[in-house]
């Protein structure tokens, strides 16, 4: 079964209680966490251009769509959050002597999420929201692996703060969405991305990165 993250229900606008969590269609393969386990060094390493890719991915909504003013603030909250778990990162891997890549590389995974986007600028924008949410919510779910099998205490607490931090980040993109679309579209297709989700997941690499 998959696992579940902070399984709460938000109060929005309205009294009616909406459902902001989502259950990832496949759980991350054992092999995954063992090729981490293998090669922690270069998972850090990932990791930070990761944190750095969710912040500049929470801001780029704000330079996208600066009409949509209910979820900047927000939007800006979350990017900042985003920067602090790069600098956290950043000062771990400076612990072990590690540096930072030169260039960013692409992300096999994103790059295929959004691929299947919808290209109608309204359509578009929902789906981005999706995309940022499910991305959010794997990454919360992979952290808790590793916080479940490292052995080292302040690694296991450092990456417990961060799967909760990114789940919590999973259910403010769905909230997002809920300000501009209603409930049955958003969840039909937040629905139909977990799907793409996982078979893009089970059509990758196995490699010491966090996608």
């Amino acid at each position: 079964c998959s696992i579940l993250f902070l399984c709460i229900t938000h109060r929005l606008n309205t009294p009616k209680k909406m459902k902001l969590n989502l259950d990832l269609v496949s759980d991350s393969k054992s092999e995954w966490i063992e090729a981490v386990l293998n090669d922690f060094d270069s998972f850090l390493q990932d990791h930070a251009d990761c944190e750095r890719k969710a912040s500049a991915m929470a801001m780029s909504f704000v330079a996208k769509y600066p009409n949509r003013t209910e979820i900047i603030p927000e939007l800006i909250e979350t990017g900042i959050e985003e920067l602090e778990h790069f600098q956290q990162v950043y000062e771990l891997m400076q612990s072990r002597g590690l540096q930072l890549r030169h260039s960013i590389g692409e992300d096999p995974y994103l790059k295929a999420l959004i691929r299947q986007c919808h290209s109608g600028r309204e359509e578009r924008f929902m789906d981005r929201l999706l995309i940022a949410s499910i991305v959010e919510t794997r990454g919360a779910e992979r952290f808790k692996l590793v916080a479940d099998n490292i052995s080292d205490p302040e690694l296991q607490k450092f990456y417990k703060m961060l799967w909760i931090s990114e789940a919590k980040h999973g259910h403010i993109y769905v909230k997002m969405a809920l300000n501009y679309f209603d409930e049955k579209p958003v969840y039909d297709r937040l629905e139909w991305w977990t799907r793409q989700e996982s078979e893009v997941l089970d059509g990758l690499e196995i490699r010491s990165a966090l996608h």
